[in-house]
């Protein structure tokens, strides 16, 4: 067990009182490891400070104007590669069919592209393969954490850990056409329901463009299928 991508996979789930309590066992797992660079390190603790005394219900709203209400911090994979085109739904089956296949059962509600659960299928991998399924999407945790950087935001301590732990540098091209994309801020409501607005679906042989190149760096995302509904964020797991 990858003891390292489970507290960051927590790290990632909506502030709860639980999480709040277990601050300080993930910090002290973060140095038992000691699997990430003593600088990120540094920056996780802070993170986890803040989480451990900072008051609940602001750590909540800072969450949601962070991940849920901001398209381009999203913490859905496919929404980075897919957004609502057709090849979702598939990615979807496949990826779950992966976490069934290494035993890992997912709740109901629960979509498999949500990054805490990505990774915590990836922790019960042996290490290295975790890390090299890391390093797939790495361009996105890359993009993740330079928008959170020009927010401030000490959450861009966990994705910075995450491409320092795959084993493959984000590619540049990926990344840059990544962050070229829209970065709305949370409070900009008008902008805000015109990039969660449904994007046309394109059929045919030159339907996806560019992003048919990210498709196939992430696992189960490679065969059409229909829409799936837009997606909810499940609740935390436990």
């Amino acid at each position: 067990m990858n003891w390292t991508l489970k507290a960051l996979s927590a790290l990632l789930t909506y502030p709860t009182a639980e999480l709040k309590a277990a601050a300080g066992e993930f910090s002290e797992v973060l140095d038992a490891d000691r699997l990430i660079p003593v600088r990120i390190r540094d920056q996780l603790h802070a993170l986890l400070t803040e989480l451990a005394i900072g008051d609940l219900y602001d750590l909540q709203e800072r969450y949601v104007l962070l991940f849920d209400r901001t398209r381009s911090l999203s913490l859905y994979l496919f929404e980075h590669v897919h957004g609502e085109s057709r090849d979702r739904g598939q990615a979807m089956i496949d990826l779950k069919t992966q976490y069934e296949e290494a035993g890992l059962a997912m709740d109901t509600g629960e979509l498999p592209d949500f990054v805490p659960l990505f990774l915590e299928y990836l922790a019960t991998l042996p290490r290295e393969e975790g890390c090299k399924t890391l390093g797939q999407p790495a361009h996105i945790f890359s993009a993740l954490a330079e928008r959170l950087r020009k927010r401030r935001s000490p959450y861009e301590a966990v994705f910075r850990a995450l491409v320092a732990l795959a084993d493959a540098k984000p590619e540049a091209e990926a990344l840059s056409a990544l962050l070229q994309e829209p970065d709305i801020d949370a409070n900009d409501l008008a902008a805000l329901d015109a990039a969660w607005e449904d994007e046309p679906v394109s059929f045919g042989p030159d339907a996806g463009g560019c992003k048919v190149g990210l498709i196939a760096r992430v696992r189960g995302a490679l065969r059409p299928a229909p829409d799936m509904p837009p997606a909810t964020r499940p609740n935390p797991r436990q």
